[in-house]
C-alpha cells in the first residue's frame, strides 16, 4: 500500500528539502505528489524549461525511499501565457472574462492553451520518462472546481455548434428533438444557436434541451482536454500510471467518461467531521471506486483544519487515522495527505497540512506516524483485495443535469435522493457499488435506480431484462418522464418503464415543504413522514406495499412491487423519512438473500475487502462516542493483535481492522 503526501518543494528553501524527506520517511511515507501547480517554475518563459529543481527534489525524496507522482501543471497557467494569449481566460454566462489571479483560469477549448499544454506536458514526460523514482502522473488538478467546467467564450460557442452538428446531423433533427417551435426558437442556420448566455429571465430559463446538450458538451470538452494529455503521457511514459484527482460527488463532469482513459480514479477527500453520519463520505468513496470499477487512490486526504478565508474546526485526535482507514476500507490502495507543510503565503494559508507553518512535527505528525507503522505492519494482509458487493446504484450524471435544469421541487436534488436510499442500505450492513447505465447489470441481486428522469428504449429494455432474469429493481418517482433530448414523453408515466413497474401515474404533487404527507405500510401500525413529491398511482399489475395517509390522494399507493418474470420491480412514489426505508429495505434484502452485517450501530461505517478466501472487515467510527459492533464470526484484530468474536468495541474516532478466521 502507498502512504504519502502532497509536497510543494518550490514553496520552501532548498536546504529544508532533506529535512522534510527525513521526516516523511520517519513517518512511514513512501510516495509524494509534486508539481501540479508549478508551471511558472517549470517553464518560466515560453519554450524555456527549468526541471533541475524538480530533479533535485525527486532525488532527495528517493534517497529516503519515497517515490514520486508528478502532476501536469495545467491547472495554473502562468501570467506570461495569459499576457500573450488573454483569450485563454474563461468567460462566464454574462459574457465577461474571468480574470487571472487564482487557478483553473482557462477555457478547455482554446487552441492557444492546447498548444501550450502539449508543449509543457511533452517536455515533462520526455524528461522524467526514464527516472526510476517517478511512478505515475496526475493530470491537471480537480477539473471543474471553482465553477470552471462551463465556459461561454467565442471558442466554446463555435465548438458547441460543431458538437451539435456531429450529434444531430441536420438542423431539422435538432429542431425536432429540442422542440424549438416553442417560443419561435426554430433555427435555420447553425450560427444562430447560442450558448445559454444570460437572457431576459435567467440562465436556466433557456430551452431545457439546449441546456442539457450544453452540459454534455462542456463535460465532453474536459474529457477531450484530458485525453490530449493522456495521449502524450502514454506515448512517452508507457510504464507510468495515469490518473486524475476527482472530487467525489462533484457533478458537472461525467466522471465515468473522464475515467475511461485512466488507469484508476483518484479522489480528494475532505470529510465533514461534524456530520452525524460517516456515510456521506463513504458514498463519495464508493462513487470513486465505481468510476473505473476498481480500487482507487486518495490523492488528497485532509490532514488538518481547512479553509481559505475562515478556518474549519481542527480534526479531533484520531480522526485523520479514522478517515485514512475508511478510505482503504472502501477500496483505496493509496492515501496521500494534503499537504505536507502549511503554506506561509497565497490563498491557502489557512489550509493546514501535517506540519504547521513553522515546519515542526506535532500531534498530527505523530498520528500520521501511527498510520505509517500500521501500514508497514499490516497492509500485506489486504494487498490485492477489493470490495465485492451484491447491490448497485445506477449513477447517471445526465439525470442529475436534467434535474438541475428543472428541479421540480426546490428541495429535490439528485444526490439527495441517492443518499436517501444509500444511507439506510449502509446502516443495514450492505456494501454498495455505483455503476453507469451502460454497465453490466448481471451479478447484482439488487439494483437501485433513483430519478431516472431521462429514458430511452435501450435502457428501458435493459432494466426489464434484468428484472425478468430474477433481479430486484428499485425505482423512484420522476422516472421515465423525458426522452434523452430532455423533452417530456407523450406516454403515460412512467413512460417506457410503465410495464416494468406495473403502474400508471395518474397525477403528481410537488409537496410544499411546510405540509408533509405521511405513508403507512399495508397491514402495519405506524406512519412515516413523506415529503417533496407524490406520484398518484394506478395499479396496472403491481401491488401496493404502502399508501399515503393524507391529502386528496390518501389511500393511493406510495410504494409498489411488481412481479415480472423471475424478478421484482419496486417503485417509490415519494421521498420518505429514514426509518421508512430501513423497514422496507430490511425485508427486501432478506428476500433477495443479500449478504449483510446485521446489528450495526448507526454511526459505524463497515466495509469488507476480499482476496480469494480472505475476508478483511473494516469498522470505522468517526464519532466521539465508542460503539459496540456485533461480529458474525471469529476474527483477529490486526491493529490490536487480539482475537474477537461475538462483538468488538470500536473507540470514538477509531478504527478496527479484523481478519476473519473461520471463513
Amino acid at each position: 500500500m502507498w502512504l504519502g503526501v502532497d509536497y510543494y518543494p518550490e514553496h520552501w528553501p532548498e536546504e529544508r528539502w532533506p529535512v522534510d524527506a527525513a521526516l516523511m520517511a520517519d513517518a512511514g511515507l513512501n510516495i509524494a505528489r509534486m508539481g501540479e501547480f508549478a508551471w511558472s517554475r517549470l517553464e518560466p518563459e515560453e519554450g524555456r524549461f527549468d526541471f533541475a529543481w524538480l530533479d533535485r527534489a525527486v532525488a532527495i525524496l528517493h534517497e529516503r525511499g519515497i517515490m514520486s507522482v508528478l502532476g501536469t501543471p495545467t491547472a495554473a497557467p502562468p501570467a506570461w501565457l495569459i499576457q500573450k494569449h488573454p483569450g485563454i481566460l474563461p468567460v462566464d454566462h454574462r459574457r465577461q472574462p474571468k480574470a487571472f489571479g487564482m487557478r483553473r483560469h482557462y477555457c478547455p477549448n482554446n487552441t492557444h492553451f492546447h498548444d501550450a499544454t502539449r508543449r509543457i506536458v511533452a517536455a515533462l514526460a520526455d524528461h522524467f520518462a526514464a527516472n526510476p523514482a517517478v511512478v505515475g502522473w496526475q493530470i491537471d488538478n480537480e477539473f471543474g472546481c471553482h465553477d470552471t467546467t462551463r465556459c461561454y467564450c467565442d471558442a466554446c460557442v463555435a465548438a458547441f455548434r460543431l458538437w451539435l452538428r456531429k450529434h444531430y446531423g441536420t438542423l431539422d433533427c435538432l429542431n425536432s428533438a429540442w422542440g424549438t417551435i416553442f417560443w419561435s426558437q426554430q433555427y435555420t442556420d447553425w450560427a444562430q444557436i447560442p450558448l445559454p448566455w444570460l437572457s431576459v429571465e435567467q440562465q436556466l430559463a433557456h430551452n431545457p434541451s439546449l441546456l442539457l446538450d450544453f452540459f454534455r458538451f462542456a463535460s465532453d470538452a474536459i474529457v477531450a482536454y484530458q485525453g490530449m494529455q493522456v495521449d502524450i503521457l502514454r506515448d512517452l511514459c508507457p510504464q507510468h500510471f495515469v490518473t486524475h484527482n476527482m472530487m467525489g460527488l462533484f457533478d458537472e463532469i461525467d466522471y465515468f467518461d473522464l475515467g475511461v482513459e485512466l488507469d484508476f480514479a483518484s479522489f480528494d477527500n475532505y470529510p465533514n467531521y461534524a456530520d452525524a453520519s460517516p456515510h456521506w463520505t463513504g458514498m463519495a468513496l464508493d462513487v470513486t471506486r465505481g468510476i473505473r470499477a476498481c480500487n482507487f487512490w486518495v490523492m488528497e486526504q485532509q490532514a488538518g483544519p481547512t479553509g481559505w478565508r475562515t478556518l474549519a474546526p481542527t480534526p479531533r485526535p484520531g480522526l485523520i487515522r479514522c478517515w485514512t482507514w475508511q478510505a482503504v476500507a472502501h477500496g483505496a490502495d493509496a492515501v496521500l495527505f494534503f499537504r505536507w507543510r502549511t503554506s506561509r503565503f497565497g490563498t491557502e494559508q489557512l489550509w493546514h497540512g501535517i506540519l504547521d507553518h513553522d515546519g515542526e512535527p506535532r500531534r498530527r505528525y505523530r498520528e500520521v506516524q501511527q498510520i505509517g507503522r500500521e501500514v508497514r505492519e499490516h497492509a500485506a494482509q489486504w494487498s490485492a483485495s477489493c470490495p465485492r458487493n451484491e447491490v448497485a446504484f445506477i449513477l447517471s450524471y445526465q439525470q442529475d443535469w436534467a434535474l438541475q435544469i428543472q428541479p421540480h421541487n426546490l428541495g429535490l436534488t439528485y444526490w439527495g435522493e441517492v443518499y436517501r436510499l444509500y444511507q439506510p442500505l449502509r446502516k443495514l450492513g450492505v456494501g454498495v457499488d455505483f455503476i453507469a447505465p451502460e454497465s453490466r447489470f448481471s451479478g447484482y441481486k439488487l439494483i437501485v435506480a433513483p430519478l431516472l428522469l431521462l429514458m430511452d428504449e435501450p435502457l428501458a429494455c435493459k432494466l426489464r431484462d434484468y428484472v425478468e432474469r430474477g433481479g430486484t429493481l428499485i425505482g423512484t418517482f420522476r422516472s421515465g418522464v423525458k426522452d434523452c433530448a430532455n423533452a417530456v414523453t407523450d406516454r403515460p408515466l412512467p413512460g417506457l418503464l410503465a410495464e416494468v413497474f406495473g403502474i400508471r401515474v395518474a397525477e403528481y404533487d410537488a409537496m410544499p415543504g411546510a405540509t408533509p404527507n405521511y405513508v403507512s405500510f399495508e397491514g402495519r401500525e405506524g406512519r412515516y413522514v413523506a415529503k417533496l413529491w407524490a406520484d398518484v398511482i394506478e395499479l396496472r399489475g403491481a401491488r401496493a406495499l404502502a399508501t399515503f395517509t393524507g391529502d386528496w390522494y390518501a389511500g393511493s399507493p406510495a410504494l409498489t412491487a411488481n412481479s415480472l418474470g423471475a424478478g421484482t420491480a419496486c417503485y417509490l412514489a415519494t421521498a420518505a423519512e429514514h426509518d421508512f426505508y430501513t423497514e422496507f429495505l430490511g425485508g427486501l434484502l432478506d428476500g433477495c438473500r443479500v449478504a449483510r452485517l446485521k446489528g450495526l450501530p448507526p454511526n459505524i461505517d463497515a466495509c469488507i475487502r476480499y482476496r480469494d478466501g480472505t475476508r478483511i472487515l473494516f469498522l470505522l467510527n468517526p464519532m466521539r462516542e465508542p460503539a459496540r459492533v456485533p461480529l458474525d464470526g471469529e476474527y483477529r484484530s490486526l491493529l490490536e493483535n487480539t482475537t474477537a468474536s461475538g462483538e468488538t468495541m470500536v473507540p470514538g474516532y477509531g478504527a478496527a481492522i479484523l481478519k476473519q478466521l473461520d471463513a
